[in-house]
């Protein structure tokens, strides 16, 4: 595209405008520089003629100023020294003006008024600032001092001031050393710092015994708490403060206060805290007294000990253990607070150790072993819980104490259980038999005793404590039996001297019937009692069978024998003898014979009846039941026989029908008082030679193992 005429040369004006104007300043420029050239040639005439001059003032100059700039140099020297030695004192001026107006604010507070969390904070604070304004009033004194000392000694040396300055310089020298002699200490030691970490040392108490346990004795349990439910003591205010207060009080050399004061407060606030429980058995503790105690007042003292110890454990310490942390961790590395915890712990736990160690001691009667069991199993589970909340050097003596205690528990706890099968021995000539062959004491005791001992509750503490026993004895090296073969054979030893008892009990009758009713009655509970129970598996079910009800079988064939085969015995006839009798002598004589033989039969029946109206137990029913139906079988059929063999002979007299023998016996084994215990009665007869017509007649005895007597 081509440019219209007009802007060309509209184009062509404004160059040459602009080369105009370039021109113009160019002019200007060389004007300004011929003018420059000018001055500076007239500068340099004018310098010429003034060089002289010149030169003759800086020679009389220098003459008159020398003097002067020496003194000068001197005068900033002494300043400078003078500076230098007032430093100490403006700073120790600084510091004691401070603490003036700290102290002026901690009077604002109440000495006896209890401080908010937000003012006692504040209280702190300000404490702590006057302890280090005293602390650098005492340690800017000495510096201050020595510096004025060095200036007043080269004022006087050097006599670079007048007398009056040297004079007032001296005097506050004088002042500042009077200050540190008589008021650094009140300072320190004294006065309001004092009054102010007193008041720290009450709010410190004031809070501690605030804080106290809940829940502690409203609902006794046994104290198993888990990780989400473990008790804690203080809010994070309260804890801070008393961090803070501690902290304080450690700086201003109160450490040991304060410790005293946290062992007093907190100690009283754990035992108030158990004495909510009223543990009013723990005022007896010695062996004796314990011996003195009511059984159902001992039972019941050990199982509040039981779960007391456990709540003290569990909640109580664990709480303390972890308040003391938290408020006294921060001194001395952490190794004050465990020493702290222990001494509040060792005066509690000393008073269950001595009621532990007391029962222990205790007398050994039998039936303290369950609760001895008690004992040492709430100990064993908590034995590792209670090694780590006492751990470290600080509780190393309760640990050593709780070992001690366990031991007196095992040692104390295998004891019983072998001197009750000592006395059960010893029993075999001490007490007589009972005079109706009932079952006795002992053995009623024994069963039920081995019985307890044997049940889930009791046996796997009863089987570690013997295990533990045995490995003290052999040694932590031997190979000690399973708990439960010890216990199995430590139940089955006494069980086996139950039997002796028995037997040497049987002896001692005099009456022929009463031993084998009595050793019947007392097996027959043995194995009733002991069938299908934890003992029963314990000992082993044919162990059992075979040693108790096999025995009670023979005791009751022998019972049957000597009390009803006896009288059966009366009506024996032989038929061949009674028909020749009837050939030679007549029918009279065999009336004769019959009527004898009955006679005899009835009134052996009627002296057995009274017997066991009078004289013989069979206390349970299910084993009377047995025996009144073998009893019929044995003597009724009998009687019957013999009635309906001497029929002809016995015509036109009054006799006893068999039926109603047979209600007799029936009322007789009715009428006797009986236990509530069931079972079957299967008689293993073994005869012997003499016995064999007589054994016949029990045929009904014998049978297959579940067979009855009826």
């Amino acid at each position: 595209m081509e440019l219209r005429p007009d802007k060309k040369e509209s184009e062509s004006e404004t160059e040459s405008f602009s080369i105009s104007k370039l021109r113009v300043a160019r002019e200007a420029i060389v004007s300004l520089l011929s003018a420059a050239v000018t001055d500076e040639r007239a500068l340099t005439a004018l310098d010429l003629r003034l060089s002289v001059p010149l030169s003759a003032v800086s020679a009389a100059s220098t003459t008159v100023t020398g003097p002067l700039s020496s003194q000068l140099l001197s005068s900033r020297a002494l300043c400078h020294r003078i500076d230098r030695s007032l430093t100490p004192s403006l700073s120790l001026l600084r510091s004691l003006s401070l603490s003036h107006r700290l102290h002026e604010t901690l009077l604002s507070h109440s000495p006896d008024a209890p401080l908010s969390p937000d003012r006692l904070i504040k209280f702190i604070d300000r404490v702590d600032r006057l302890q280090s304004a005293i602390a650098d009033v005492a340690a800017g004194v000495e510096p201050a001092i020595g510096r004025l000392q060095e200036t007043v000694e080269f004022l006087s040396r050097t006599k670079a001031t007048d007398q009056l300055r040297i004079r007032r310089l001296g005097e506050t020298l004088n002042a500042i050393r009077a200050l540190y002699e008589a008021e650094v200490d009140a300072m320190q030691y004294e006065g309001m710092l004092d009054d102010a970490l007193v008041k720290l040392q009450d709010e410190f108490e004031r809070i501690l015994a605030k804080i106290r346990h809940r829940g502690v004795g409203d609902e006794v349990d046994d104290g198993d708490l888990g990780e989400d439910t473990k008790p804690i003591l203080g809010s994070d205010v309260e804890v801070d403060a008393l961090r803070r207060i501690v902290q304080t009080l450690a700086a201003n050399d109160c450490l040991d206060i304060s410790i005293d004061i946290y062992v007093k407060v907190r100690y009283r606030c754990a035992a108030k805290a158990l004495m909510r429980l009223n543990p009013e058995y723990l005022k007896t503790f010695s062996p004796e007294e314990i011996d003195g105690m009511e059984w159902e007042t001992l039972e019941s003292a050990i199982t509040l000990w039981i779960q007391h110890f456990n709540l003290a454990l569990n909640s109580v310490f664990v709480a303390e253990k972890q308040l003391c942390s938290r408020v006294l961790s921060s001194l001395m590395d952490s190794q004050l607070w465990p020493e702290c915890f222990a001494k509040i712990a060792d005066k509690i736990m000393a008073v269950f150790f001595r009621f532990g160690e007391g029962v222990a001691r205790s007398s050994r009667e039998p039936q303290k072993l369950f609760k001895l069991l008690d004992m040492f199993d709430a100990l064993d589970r908590i034995r590792h819980h209670f090694m780590t909340v006492f751990d470290g050097d600080s509780g190393a003596d309760i640990c050593v104490r709780f070992r001690e205690l366990l031991k007196l528990v095992v040692h104390a706890s295998s004891k019983v259980f072998w001197e009750f099968g000592l006395q059960i021995e010893g029993l075999q000539d001490g007490v007589p038999p009972p005079p109706d062959g009932s079952v006795p004491k002992i053995v009623r005791y024994a069963v039920n005793y081995l019985k307890f001992l044997s049940s889930e509750s009791y046996s796997a503490a009863m089987g570690r404590v013997l295990r533990t026993e045995q490995v003290w004895k052999a040694g932590v090296l031997s190979r000690p039996d399973p708990e439960d073969s010890v216990l199995r054979d430590a139940v089955s030893n006494i069980l086996d001297a139950l039997q002796r008892n028995v037997e040497a009990k049987r002896a001692r009758y005099k009456d022929k019937v009463l031993p084998h009713i009595f050793a019947m009655n007392s097996y027959w509970y043995i194995y009733m009692r002991t069938k299908g129970s934890e003992l029963g598996k314990l000992v082993g079910e044919e162990s059992i069978k075979r040693k108790y009800k096999t025995a009670a079988e023979e005791a009751a064939y022998s019972y049957q024998a000597q009390a009803w085969g006896r009288v059966v015995d009366l009506l024996d006839s032989d038929e061949d003898a009674l028909t020749k009798s009837n050939e030679l002598q007549g029918k009279e004589a065999a009336g004769v014979l019959a009527r004898v033989k009955i006679e005899s039969f009835m009134k052996s029946f009627e002296e057995n009846l009274r017997k066991h109206k009078t004289s013989y137990c069979i206390p349970d029913p299910d084993l009377k039941e047995q025996i009144k139906g073998a009893v019929a079988k044995l003597v009724v059929p009998s009687y019957a026989s013999f009635l309906q063999a001497n029929a002809s002979v016995l015509q036109g007299r009054s006799l006893v029908p068999p039926d109603t023998l047979k209600g007799l016996l029936r009322k007789l084994f009715d009428g006797m008082i009986g236990g509530n215990m069931s079972g079957e009665l299967v008689r293993r007869p073994t005869p012997s030679e003499g016995e064999v017509s007589r054994r016949r007649r029990f045929k009904d005895l014998a049978g297959s193992d579940n067979g009855r007597l009826a």
